[in-house]
């Protein structure tokens, strides 16, 4: 199974989440989506259906955390390119 450093949806490093992964439709640990992206094998914002809302969002979470919004934007502008956006 491969190792993502990353969750593939939302881009955050999968060391900084707090429970270390989400869950998939089995109780098991997800390797590939934080817990903030993925409980119990669904999307948690299943309205957050493109990567460019996902950027949005995150980049708001971001701000209200104190960080600049130029910095937020470098920190997102991969999410495109994560396994849950790419067609």
């Amino acid at each position: 199974m491969k190792e993502y450093k990353f969750c593939q949806s939302c881009g955050m490093p999968l060391k900084k989440d707090p429970q270390t992964g989400g869950t998939n439709k089995n109780g098991s640990k997800s390797l590939k989506y934080c817990s903030y992206c993925l409980v119990d094998g669904e999307f948690t914002s299943p309205e957050i259906d493109t990567p460019q809302k996902m950027q949005k969002f995150c980049i708001e979470k971001m701000k209200e955390q104190g960080m600049p919004r130029p910095i937020a934007w470098v920190f997102t502008r991969g999410i495109p390119q994560l396994e849950r956006w790419k067609k």
